[in-house]
């Protein structure tokens, strides 16, 4: 057990918060790729590889990261409303 949560850690330290960048939006390692927009991209269908084709500094470890982080945030006691867009 010990081994995921490293690996969970090592992921969400790619996930930053600035001010300075993208409106302080999540994104992966700083750069102009908000984290809403990978997954977004992700649950539109298109493919690991064909993100990283289409982004070519992002890594597969920063999609990984995307996906940890928005479980983290749905992991919550209770949802009151959901409106969907």
């Amino acid at each position: 057990m010990v081994f995921f949560n490293v690996v969970e850690h090592d992921l969400l330290k790619r996930i930053t918060l600035n001010p300075e960048v993208c409106f302080g939006k999540p994104t992966v390692r700083n750069m102009r790729y908000p984290v809403e927009m990978l997954l977004d991209l992700m649950s539109a269908g298109m493919t690991t590889q064909e993100i990283l084709e289409d982004y070519d500094d992002l890594e597969k470890e920063g999609l990984q990261a995307c996906l940890l982080f928005a479980s983290k945030l749905v992991k919550v006691n209770s949802i009151n409303q959901v409106i969907a867009a």
